[in-house]
């Protein structure tokens, strides 16, 4: 493999600290001061610095920050390289990109309001797009303001292009979770799995009443016994976690996204009883109110007003996210709303290069 080189005019990146209100006290006690980076053009400072740029806002994936993605990489491109050779070979024209950080406690979130985790969609359009505005030459308005993602950032994306037209002209979803169904529902006997090890008391073997303990402690409701603020507990004191610890935290991180509740251990809910593993309906609903194809007909108006969208997943995603992403598209189509959507043979992981189509596409829609 040969030896990467750069290709292009450097820009600059800026790294700034933005102290934010919208976080401040967030139920988590994550930070509310946060590092901002600004990625500027190589033309930004010509002619008398008065030129004014579209702007992408890079929305990454779960327990990815914004500043991962402009981090030096072997044999390929961080974002930042990526668009100075898109734009040294006339792929893309000059635009400012900006990598927020909305990393918490339980691995990231999904760009959504939750009273369990903070309101990170409030942090990003109220705060951060009048900041960003505000500091640099930005076109700053929507026709020339787009946001895109992959996995939890994809989801971001669309969900925010859903919900948030009025901030955003176009967006971009690499491999968003969609269809939940198939998306989340088959990784949680692993994650019951995994909690069941801080269950008390501790098993032993012998006789089991089971329904005693299917209904203790408010289970049938998807409350915590206890067992879910034990994992977090310990996981919070390890460096390093399991593949399967990984993934229930990534499990109870959607629970806190999809189905909050102030009044609940932990400040939210689960779709399953911890004990049974068995559905539970109301809980599951909730969830699925945050679905995107269950989403298209509710915000046809917003969709329709965006400039662009771009979505693909590769056929091979190991989440099932490709099914996800097809019933979208037909759903976006059968509402009469424009979309690009392409599939490749990939899985979820290390598709950073589908950036090569999606940042032109995106910029042609942004550009003045």
């Amino acid at each position: 493999m040969a030896l990467k080189r750069p290709q292009g005019r450097a820009g600059t990146l800026v790294v700034l600290e933005h102290s934010s209100n919208i976080l401040k006290d967030n139920p988590l006690g994550d930070p509310h001061v946060r590092k901002l980076g600004v990625w500027l053009p190589p033309e930004y400072d010509q002619g008398g610095g008065r030129r004014r740029f579209p702007v992408l806002y890079d929305l990454v994936g779960f327990t990815g920050s914004g500043l991962a993605h402009t981090n030096w990489k072997p044999f390929g491109d961080n974002v930042p390289e990526r668009v100075e050779r898109l734009l040294h070979e006339r792929k893309l024209g000059p635009l400012i990109m900006v990598f927020p950080d909305c990393f918490t406690a339980l691995g990231g979130n999904q760009y959504i309001n939750s009273p369990a985790l903070g309101d990170y969609a409030d942090y990003l359009t109220r705060e951060l797009i009048p900041f960003v505005d505000r500091e640099f030459r930005t076109l700053a308005s929507r026709e020339h303001r787009g946001c895109f993602g992959k996995s939890s950032g994809g989801y971001g994306a669309i969900i925010h292009g859903m919900k948030y037209a009025r901030y955003w002209g176009a967006i971009g979803n690499h491999s968003g979770d969609a269809y939940f169904d198939f998306v989340y529902w088959h990784d949680w006997p692993n994650t019951l799995d995994e909690l069941a090890k801080h269950r008390l008391p501790k098993r032993k073997p012998g006789a089991y009443h089971a329904p005693a303990e299917a209904n203790r402690k408010g289970l049938a409701a998807g409350l915590d016994d206890g067992r879910i603020a034990r994992f977090l507990a310990q996981a919070w004191k390890k460096e390093k976690l399991s593949h399967a610890e990984g993934h229930c935290i990534m499990n109870l991180c959607m629970a806190a996204s999809y189905d909050p509740d102030p009044e609940a251990p932990g400040g939210f809910r689960v779709p399953f009883n911890l004990e049974t593993g068995e559905a539970i309906a109301a809980r599951w609903q909730r969830w699925r109110r945050h679905d995107p194809v269950n989403l298209v007909e509710r915000y046809r108006a917003n969709l329709e007003r965006l400039r662009a969208i771009y979505v693909d997943c590769g056929w091979r995603d190991q989440y099932h996210i490709h099914y996800g992403t097809r019933i979208l598209s037909r759903r976006l189509a059968q509402a009469g709303i424009a979309h690009t959507y392409e599939e490749y043979d990939d899985n979820h992981s290390d598709v950073d290069y589908r950036m090569d189509v999606s940042l032109p596409f995106l910029y042609r829609a942004l550009k003045p």
